[in-house]
This record gives C-alpha cells, structure tokens and sequence, in this order.
C-alpha cells in the first residue's frame, strides 16, 4: 500500500494526487450521463493540480459517436478487453494514489477484481446509478458490481445521498459511503446572450435518453400540456425513444444536443422539466445533472417530485414542483416573466454555491484522504 496522502483540495496543502478512473465513457456523451460527470470532475481535478488518467472500454456504440476523443485535462486511453487492461496497464494502476472504478463498466466485476489485486492506493467504486445498482444487486442481476466486492473498497461513492448511504454500510458492507453528487461546470453553462423571456424558443423543454419509466410522467408533465396548449412551443431532446411513439405537432424531437451545446438549449426555453426514473425517486437524493446544468444557466425549473429535492433547491423559491398537467400549465399560464427569472435566479446562486465541479473534486480529494488515513491506522 502506498502511503497515506492528506491532501485536501483548497486547504492549501501541497500534496497532488495521481488519479486512475475506470468508467463507462469521457470520449463520449452520447446516449449517456456519464460523460457529462466524468469530464466535469476531471477538469476540476487538474484544475486542482492533480493528475487523471481515464481508462475507458472501446465500446462500437461509442467509437462512432466521440465527441471528445482527447480531453484537455485528463489522459483518455482506450482498451479492448480486461486482457488487455492487465497487460498494458497494471504499472498505472498500481503507482496511483486513488483509483476510482465507475458503474456500468463492461466486465466490471473482472476490472474491478483485476484492480482490486493490482492497486495499493486507495480504492473507490463511484457508482452513477446507485438504486439502479442495489436493484440489480437484489435479482443478483448486476452486471458491473457483486456483492462481495462492496466491502473491499476502501470508499463507496454514490450519486445517491440520505437513506441509501446507511443502507450501503449497514446491508451491503460498504467500509465509508459518501455522497458524491454529480455537477456542473460553470465554465460551460450559464445565462444565454439574451435573457428576455420572450425571445426564447420553446415554452418547455426536457432533455433525457428515452427510459420506459420516466415516459408516463414525461406524457403527463410535457406531452398533455403540449397537447391542451395548441399554441405553445415544445421541445424533447434525447436518443432511443421509440419510433412508434407519437408527438403533438407543437413537441420538437431532438435526437442528440452535445454537451456543448447544453448551454443555448437550456437558453432557448422559458421553463424546463425534470423527470427521475422510477427507482431513484423511491431511493430519493437522487438529484440529476439537469437540475445542475439548467439551474446554473438560470433557466427556470419545474420537477417531478421526490424525497429530498428540498435539500438541494427550495420547492416555490428555486425550483417548481408538479404532480401532473395541471401544475405545469398553471406554471406556464399564470407565472410571468419576473416571477420566472427570480427563481432562475435564485436556483442559479445555489447551485454556483455548492453544486459545482470544483465542489465535487474537493470532496473527493478528502473522502479519498480520510479513507487513506483510514487504512494506514488499520495498518498500524
């Protein structure tokens, strides 16, 4: 094992970490979350003065869809199979202070098993589908994670914070679960050129990849309004939506908005929506980075509700929150301009406060230094 760090981002300590993550993708944000986090933490982690490698699987999905094959802030290399991850990259693995192995990872319980005998650092699983995770885990049905490796990591990561942190240690074995939410990068999301109300594009806009659990309420809280408001402007942005399914003529359908270009999308709308798949809203904490994004581009929002949405934005001051078509129209008829800027606003203020990416890799940095100190006391 290596020795301890103490590092701590922004305590002013001079201790620089040597970072290896294992995740699903940096290269690629296409059809997936992961990316959008991955590449936030990193450049914040450099930012930081640390260095990151990123280890990611050379999946065809994603080959033909890279819209960032070379990170500026973080070494990207890709491997064709956990062979050739041992063969080539064992030396990186074991030379690094923290290694951090992301959920759905292809093969992830050989990687992760592989890591686990190479790395003398500390280890951490980060996973980015928690309720998704413990679900799977319950049919013994996880493909990336299994059961007897939950308490080998030195920390548990989790997009999931509340409830689900003490059920990890307490069920599953997990040695330290700590929050770790996703975030946002103020560098790239902000208020649009223009912020008058009436020259946005949309009235109400949501972006998600297509999940067959979050469609019933994107049919109650966008689809219904769309459809009762004949003369308002729609949009859905999102890969894998089935083609049999059918859109009022006033719903714009966006396959894919890169993350580039997030910023003008979340601009271009008056209000907009965000759903929470079925078992992070039972699971609660869950908050999604398009609350971060959308927030941080003063964009208004209006959300599903779930436990503990309140820790993170006030519901009526810097959030708005509906059970069903109703809400939203109410929203979209009796708000006006003011009133919605105000609460862009406010949400804006809170998230740069405490949701950034800057926040996130400080938190890191010191639950990987606690975990450290951790181990070498228990080595003692």
């Amino acid at each position: 094992m290596t020795a301890p760090f103490t590092a701590i981002g922004g305590t002013g300590t001079s201790d620089k970490l040597d970072i290896v993550i294992l995740g699903l993708s940096i290269t690629s944000s296409w059809g997936n979350g992961h990316a959008t986090t991955y590449r936030a933490l990193a450049k914040a982690l450099h930012a930081g003065g640390h260095s990151v490698t990123f280890l990611e699987r050379d999946a065809p999905w994603y080959a033909g869809n890279r819209d960032l094959p070379e990170p500026p802030y973080c070494r990207a290399i890709l491997y064709r199979s956990v062979a050739e991850l041992a063969d080539m990259y064992g030396t990186l693995v074991r030379n690094a202070d923290l290694v951090v192995i992301g959920s759905f990872v292809a093969e992830g319980i050989a990687v992760a098993r592989w890591v686990r005998a190479e790395a003398r650092g500390c280890l951490a699983f980060y996973d980015i589908d928690t309720p998704a995770t413990l679900a799977a885990l319950e049919r013994d049905a996880c493909e990336y994670l299994d059961r007897a490796l939950i308490p080998t990591f030195d920390l548990y990561l989790s997009f999931t914070g509340g409830p689900t942190l003490a059920r990890l240690e307490g069920e599953l074995g997990a040695r330290a679960a700590r929050p770790l939410y996703c975030s946002v990068d103020p560098d790239n999301h902000g208020p649009a050129a223009s912020d008058a109300m009436d020259l946005r594009r949309w009235d109400l806009g949501y972006m998600g990849t297509y999940s067959a659990d979050r469609q019933p309420a994107l049919q109650a809280l966008l689809v219904e309004p769309a459809r009762r408001v004949s003369a308002g402007r729609f949009v859905v942005a999102g890969a894998m939506y089935p083609e049999t399914l059918e859109w009022p003529s006033n719903v714009e359908r966006i396959v894919h908005v890169a993350p580039n270009n997030h910023r003008a999308f979340y601009g271009a709308q008056r209000l907009t929506l965000n759903l929470t798949r079925a078992d992070m809203m039972r699971a609660g904490h869950s908050p999604s980075v398009r609350i971060f994004e959308a927030a941080a581009c003063g964009t208004p929002i209006i959300s599903d509700v779930w436990p503990g949405l309140e820790t993170f934005l006030r519901p009526g001051e810097e959030i708005l929150l509906a059970r069903g078509p109703e809400d939203v129209l109410h929203y979209l008829t009796a708000l006006d301009p003011d009133q919605l800027e105000c609460i862009g606003q406010r949400a804006r203020e809170r998230v740069l406060a405490e949701h950034t990416a800057a926040h996130r890799a400080r938190e890191l940095v010191a639950h990987a230094c606690e975990a450290s100190l951790r181990r070498a006391r228990a080595g003692a």
